[in-house]
């Protein structure tokens, strides 16, 4: 089976106290995770607070995935390491995330779990 570029579900991108809302991205009005719920003014920042800790570089999947990057253990998103094997700053999620990185995403983790 194929993936077509509809298997792709975006959510929205706001945390606070590091949940991760569960609306779908573009929606109006607040955010929630389950029973939590907060405005834009009281989401957490971008910057994820996994930058700058230690990392090593993830099992590669058969096509090479993630290319020697880190699994960050806060926002769970692939991460450069630096030349002290340390992420790089980074933010809590990517606007510029390609579907295909979604889809091998999806498919390290259910090779590799948490």
């Amino acid at each position: 089976m194929t993936a077509s570029t509809t298997d792709v579900v975006r959510f929205c991108r706001s945390r606070s106290a590091g949940r991760r809302c569960t609306r779908p991205l573009g929606h109006a009005g607040l955010h929630r995770h389950r029973t939590i719920m907060w405005t834009d003014a009281g989401a957490d920042p971008a910057h994820c607070p996994g930058s700058g800790e230690r990392g090593t570089a993830a099992a590669r999947l058969a096509d090479g995935f993630p290319d020697g990057r880190a699994l960050c253990p806060v926002c769970h998103r692939f991460v450069e390491l630096d030349s002290d094997s340390r992420l790089v700053a980074h933010d809590t999620s990517d606007d510029s995330e390609t579907d295909a990185e979604t889809r091998s995403r999806r498919e390290w983790f259910n090779a590799h779990g948490w």
